[in-house]
Formats: C-alpha cells, structure tokens, sequence
C-alpha cells in the first residue's frame, strides 16, 4: 500500500469536516459553543496506541460503519467531564456513584447524532451509501474504549483524532476513526493523483520506528548529562494541515530549544521542557540551586546544551539509516506557549507546502522527576526523497554511541 499525500490531505479535509458537523450537532442539543481543537491523520505502533491512552477513563460509544468505506469509529468524553455534559443534556440524570441507565441512553443517543454527522460528510465526499451499526455504549480504561478488532491487528494503526472542546474548556472529547486496512488502500487508489506525491506505508512505519530511536538516542543523551535514567514514552507520526500544528502542542507553557536541520531530510526539531522540568534538568546539571524567579541565564544556557546533545542523538540515527549526513543548527533558546513556539516554525514550512508531517515523542523519566516532548517537523518534499531512498533493511542501524558527544 502506498500513502498518498494528496489522498492524506482530502482524507483530513474530510476528518476535519465530519468533526465540525459532529461538534454542531451537540451544539444544537445543547445550547453551548464547541470548537474543532485538532483534527490528524497518525500512524503508531500498538504498544504506542496503547501508551497514548494510557490509564485514562472514558465513556462514550462506538459504532461501525461499512459500505465502500469501512472500520470503526469511537466518540469518548473524559470520564470526569460527563456529569458536566448530562448537566446540559439531562439535568436528572445521576452520574454521582455512577452513571445511571437513563444518563447511558442519553449519551448513546448524542453520540449517535454527532456521529452520523462525522460519517455522512464521507458519505457525501464519496457520493455513496455507509451504513453505522447501533451504537454501543462503553465505559472502559485505557484501549478498553476501543473496539477489540482494532487492538487485535498486528500491523500499525492508522488513526484519524480529532479533539473538541467547548470554549470555556469544561467540556472536551475525541472521536476517533480506525479505517479497515482494504477500504483505505481502495480510497488512495481512488484519490491517487501522482506517482510522485506517493509514499509506501513501510516505509513510514519504518521511518516511525526510526524515530522512536532517535527519542531513545536523545534520551540516553540526557542520561549520559544528568546522571538520571530516561525512556521513552510513546512516538508517533502524525499527517496535520500546516496551519493545525501549533493547536498539536497546545498552550501549555514550555521552555526548551528549536533546532533546525539541513541535509535529507530537512526541518525543525523543538524540544520542549513543562516549566518544572526545565527547572529540574537544569538543576540537574548546574553545582548551585535553581532559580526561583524564572529561568536564570545559566539554566537557560544549560537547557541549550542539553538540547544541542539531544539533537545529535536523535538525528544521528536517521543518518545512519539513510546513508546520509544531516547537520543542525545551533540551538535557540525558547520559553512560551506551545503554540506561539510552533508558530514560526509552521509560518516558514508553511510557504512550500499545506500538510506537515509531524513526529511527537515523549520522554520522560521513571520517578516523573522531569520528562520533555520531542517534536520534529521535517519537509515534506525532503522526506519523500528521503523515504525513496531508504534501505529497510538498514532500519536497524540507528543506534549512535551516546560516549562520543562527551
């Protein structure tokens, strides 16, 4: 199966929309105003589908769907944020030692709206019939929430997210969409606009699974500074429109550097510390105690450092992969909102293409003394070129000796 870009980029115009039609559906049962945060195409690994949902608690439904486009669909509310939704809906509704039948009818009854609102815009697109099956309400932990067929499959995931929120954030929740293997190579076939613009899905996978290599190369790069053992949570490989990527990292606060690199491929590489970690890794690396006011110029110094050493890490083993050298900038010190970080970087890929290919790896440490995000935003013409030329059986070949950068 080969990835269409063009393909990618209808099937996340569709995603978006079919978010938007689900997100005022239940504004229109409910009076309030709901948002489209972010809508992705990601490809991951099981064991990285099932870090990402970790040990969160979810209710909300699922439904099949089939037809000339087939798979699974799920619409989740956080477990915490329900009683505020059943406040809107079904004010006698009980969700105190539990939610009651009446409360459990309600949800499936607004998901399924929302829903056939997600899957008729396909339907629409694709000029065709799709039948959904009766919703199922679920109320589960972690992957629990999904559909069983979607963890039994041994190949990675493509998953299309979309999170929504209301304004005032009280309320937010995911639908997420698992497409049958067959009905998505049908529908690049079917989109498929130019030889050039393709991208066989083994090598993403491998180039995923590179990736994650190179977050445990940078990894044991900071243990290697710190003296403090790092892992790697989960890495994923996401396909967003451009002008999404800054909603990815959200506006949470984060102090940490961008990095650009030249060579095949291209791009930008941000690694972001929350406030806290910042101020942990630093003290980590400085003889004297961490500033109480800010990020002191020494802290700010050490986290460039660190960052530099990371990046070395992480992009070494593409190199070594891709039988290429690939060299990075020095690093910039940034200290913002995620968002207003990503932006600059999105404003200058933005000139040359409308969809990025977005790689997200978290790290962090056992006892959560600190832990950092990994975002690398590589150019999308460059990684094609790049991916044609990888050898899949050199995807083993990223590990880089963490001793020769100190």
């Amino acid at each position: 199966m080969k990835v269409d870009i063009h393909s990618l980029g209808v099937f996340s115009h569709l995603a978006r929309e079919g978010s938007h039609h689900a997100a005022d559906s239940l504004s229109q049962l409910t009076g309030i105003d709901i948002y489209v945060d972010v809508t992705n195409i990601t490809l991951l690994s099981q064991a990285d589908l099932r870090e990402s949902f970790a040990d969160e608690e979810f209710v909300g439904i699922q439904i099949g769907f089939e037809g000339q486009f087939e798979g699974e669909t799920v619409l989740v509310f956080q477990r915490d944020n329900i009683g505020a939704l059943l406040e809107y809906l079904l004010p006698d509704s009980s969700t105190g030692d539990g939610i009651d039948d009446f409360a459990k009818s309600g949800v499936k009854e607004v998901g399924n709206i929302m829903m056939s609102g997600f899957i008729d815009g396909w339907a629409d697109h694709l000029e065709t019939a799709i039948d959904m099956t009766p919703p199922t309400y679920v109320e589960q932990t972690g992957t629990e929430v999904l559909p069983t067929q979607v963890l039994e499959d041994d190949e990675e995931v493509f998953l299309f997210e979309s999170r929504l929120e209301t304004v005032d954030r009280d309320i937010n929740f995911f639908i997420y969409m698992f497409p049958e293997h067959g009905a998505m190579t049908e529908l690049m076939a079917l989109h498929h606009e130019s030889e050039a613009e393709t991208i066989p899905v083994d090598k993403l996978s491998v180039f995923n699974q590179m990736t994650k290599q190179g977050a445990k190369g940078a990894a044991e790069n900071i243990t290697a500074m710190t003296g403090v053992e790092t892992d790697v949570d989960v890495s994923r490989l996401s396909f967003v429109p451009i002008e999404d990527a800054p909603n990815h990292v959200g506006n949470e606060r984060f102090a940490g550097v961008v990095i650009g690199f030249e060579g095949m491929p291209s791009g930008y590489l941000l690694i972001l510390f929350d406030e806290s970690s910042a101020r942990s890794v630093a003290g980590t690396m400085l003889p004297v105690e961490p500033s109480s006011e800010g990020l002191s110029e020494m802290e700010q110094s050490a986290i460039e450092e660190l960052g530099n050493i990371m990046t070395s890490g992480f992009i070494d083993g593409w190199a070594n992969v891709l039988q290429t050298s690939i060299d990075h900038t020095p690093p910039q010190f940034v200290h913002d909102m995620g968002s207003a970080i990503v932006s600059p970087v999105v404003g200058r890929l933005g000139q040359t293409q409308d969809f990025a290919f977005m790689i997200d790896s978290t790290v962090r440490t056992a006892n959560e003394q600190f832990s950092c995000e990994l975002y690398a935003l590589p150019d999308e013409q460059e990684l094609k070129r790049a991916l044609e030329t990888l050898d899949i059986d050199r995807a083993d070949q990223t590990t880089v000796d963490a001793d020769q950068y100190f």
